[in-house]
């Protein structure tokens, strides 16, 4: 699994206006290929009557999956600068869908790619980029005259928490950065002198505005 890898929050949706078309750019995040498949189906079917409905999407860690269409426009003038806007972002994980209602005026080929351009980075504007970050659950049980001093501490480093258990002994749900897992284990024990029970749990990514 990727350390960490750039995309969107959410659904997001933008409208812009060239030579009286209107272009509207969605994004959104998605995970396989089937999601972003639907996705834009999605869009097609709400706007049925527009002039065209095109696509770009790329996935998976090592961008393997890459898709674009230009739906009617001339070859080369809308998905493929949507994608090229995607790949430009360094963005992965995303599909966006520029709409096209036509306004009567003719753009030519370097307008086209110039419009399909904004309507993407458009739409990921409004979809709000984020960063995905791999971390792991570190659990660590300890008994309660260890709480205030481990939780001192964890406030000190800044470190994510995922949530406490308190029955006999207080298991704290701790969720450092994958990479430094181990480095963390060392110091929970080092700070315990020893008295506390670790466990490493299950990876997860996490979303950050900034990189941590």
């Amino acid at each position: 699994m990727l350390a960490q890898y750039r995309t969107v929050k959410g659904f997001g949706q933008a409208e812009i206006v060239i030579k009286k078309s209107r272009f509207i750019g969605y994004a959104q995040p998605v995970e396989t290929e089937e999601e972003a498949i639907r996705f834009i189906e999605g869009i097609k079917k709400e706007h049925w009557s527009a002039t065209h409905n095109c696509s770009a999407y790329m996935i998976g860690e090592r961008d393997e999956i890459q898709k674009a269409s230009d739906d009617g426009e001339p070859s080369g003038t809308a998905g493929k600068p949507i994608l090229e806007v995607i790949k430009n972002q360094g963005l992965k994980n995303v599909v966006v869908v520029v709409t096209r209602y036509f306004g009567g005026i003719m753009l030519g080929a370097g307008g086209l790619i110039r419009a399909y351009t904004d309507g993407a980075v458009a739409g990921l504007a409004a979809a709000e980029q984020v960063y995905r970050v791999l971390h792991r659950e570190v659990l660590v049980e300890i008994d309660y005259t260890w709480l205030g001093k481990v939780e001192n501490e964890l406030r000190g480093r800044g470190t994510l928490m995922g949530g406490n258990v308190f029955a006999d002994k207080v298991t704290l749900t701790c969720l450092p950065v994958a990479a430094e897992a181990e480095a963390f284990t060392a110091w929970m024990t080092d700070i315990t002198q020893g008295q506390a029970h670790i466990v490493q749990g299950e990876e997860r990514y996490i979303e950050h505005a900034e990189l941590p």
